[in-house]
């Protein structure tokens, strides 16, 4: 990927800036019998790489230099190595009975260490797949320094000969996708209030990886299949093998292929391959929409103006009379109206086309927690026929709209500045739209000054 100074050619000599020992790299990924105590090989590649690194990569923090990115502060990577044997032991020969699933890196199984009986996942490099041991590499690295309630946790991995493979926790819900599309008769859809907790859950991960790890770290692949659920529907980011380290210094992007998901990637980065934190949140922005909307990113079963869910949304934000018409059926109407309107003004915010018209991910973090907290009672917020959309807003709450859009005005003008919830801006700006927008104002002062949550905000 040649993403990490420690993927640089050590033909050249210099000056020793105390490399972490853990995670210097080797002649081969095949781990000896020293480094299954430290996870030492981890960092080991069969690679060449290039001779002529860019200078990009010459003047970041060496990977191994971020202590803070470990809870413990430890730099040496946590992961525990594991025979081929005692992963086939564990999934029972990868019998097709234990299949969880198959994505890009392989397919992916459930398994049972003997040694601990601890229940896992266990994902199997595809050798013949689009993602290689540079993305088997990555993933351990990144999974192996950098630790949050809402990023997967990995176990260890095997690297015997040319097995690659990669031992998770077992998240029992299994993913996202798996509870919002194609759903069966029988399966129960989400609820309001569970999606707004996975999107935040989500939102966490992000606001880790682009905030509290240093360099950041950017994501590159977010989208439904890699949001793993635990007990709880407690959302887990995974499957790191895209990740990137982020720009530092005086730079505001990071040059790279192109590479993800068709319908996730910011359109800045599929047509120049400029790579930002902004791009993780346009993803984020896409996701959120699905979880709105129970719709699919890209869906080909639809017809032309509907099968990609952005172009399909974009026209509605800008007409408040069709939100209802926004909600996956399978909600049943059973949400509240504010609500909806303040997740659509956060997704669409998320999705704008020029990246820094979006939100940080922080800011994102802040509405969509209050979002969470809001408990959907039928009396308080009574169904609405979606077909005709929502009813016209009593004269107090007009009159309250108009105090809420003057105020955003003042704020713009005392140099307060938000994304609108759509490019052109409108005047048919709805009560929700504006409070979402100084939401994310007051999150974000109230975060520099007190790093406090969002208890005020309503």
């Amino acid at each position: 990927m040649g993403c990490f100074p420690c993927f640089r050619s050590s033909k050249k000599k210099k000056k020793p800036s105390k490399p972490s020992k853990p995670l210097k790299p080797s002649k081969s990924l095949k781990p000896s019998k020293d480094d299954s105590k430290t996870g030492q090989s981890a960092a080991s590649s069969t690679h060449q790489p290039s001779k002529d690194p860019p200078d990009s990569l010459k003047s970041k923090p060496s990977f191994d230099s971020r202590k803070e990115v470990s809870r413990d502060g430890s730099q040496h990577i946590a992961a525990q190595t594991f025979t081929f044997r005692e992963l086939a032991a564990a999934t029972k020969n990868f019998r097709p009975e234990c299949l969880l699933g198959e994505g890009g890196f392989g397919r992916v199984y459930r398994g049972r260490l003997e040694s601990t009986g601890q229940a896992v996942a266990v994902k199997q490099l595809d050798r013949n797949g689009v993602q290689g041991n540079r993305e088997f590499l990555v993933e351990v690295l990144m999974l192996s320094l950098l630790h949050h309630d809402n990023l997967v946790n990995l176990i260890g991995y095997c690297a015997d000969g040319d097995q690659r493979l990669l031992v998770y926790e077992y998240m029992p819900l299994g993913s996202l996708e798996d509870h919002l599309h194609d759903l069966p008769p029988d399966k129960e859809p989400l609820d309001w209030k569970t999606r707004m907790k996975i999107a935040a859950g989500a939102a966490k991960g992000l606001e880790y990886l682009h905030d509290k790890a240093n360099p950041p770290v950017i994501y590159r692949d977010l989208k439904c299949s890699n949001i793993l659920l635990d007990e709880g529907y407690h959302s887990k980011l995974s499957d790191f093998g895209l990740a990137k380290l982020g720009p530092v210094g005086d730079k505001t992007h990071v040059s790279t292929r192109v590479m993800g998901t068709y319908g996730y990637c910011a359109p800045e980065y599929a047509m120049t391959g400029q790579l930002t934190i902004k791009s993780d949140v346009y993803s984020f922005g896409v996701v959120l929409l699905e979880l709105i909307t129970g719709r699919k990113a890209i869906d080909n079963s639809r017809s032309a103006g509907e099968n990609n869910l952005v172009a399909w949304a974009r026209p509605l934000f800008k007409d408040r009379r069709k939100f209802s018409q926004m909600a996956d059926p399978l909600l049943q109407c059973r949400y509240p109206m504010r609500g909806l309107y303040q997740a659509l003004a956060v997704a669409a915010m998320c999705v704008q086309e020029q990246a820094t018209m979006r939100p940080l991910i922080a800011d994102v973090v802040t509405a969509l927690t209050y979002l969470a907290s809001q408990t959907y009672d039928p009396e308080t917020h009574p169904v609405i026929n979606s077909r005709f959309g929502p009813p016209t807003p009593s004269r107090a709450k007009r009159d309250n709209e108009k105090k809420l859009t003057s105020s955003a005005r003042t704020n713009r003008h005392l140099g307060v500045h938000s994304p609108s919830i759509h490019a052109h801006g409108s005047p048919d700006q709805n009560q929700a739209a504006a409070e979402t927008k100084i939401w994310i104002e007051r999150g974000e002062k109230k975060r520099v000054n007190t790093r406090g949550g969002m208890n005020e905000f309503g």
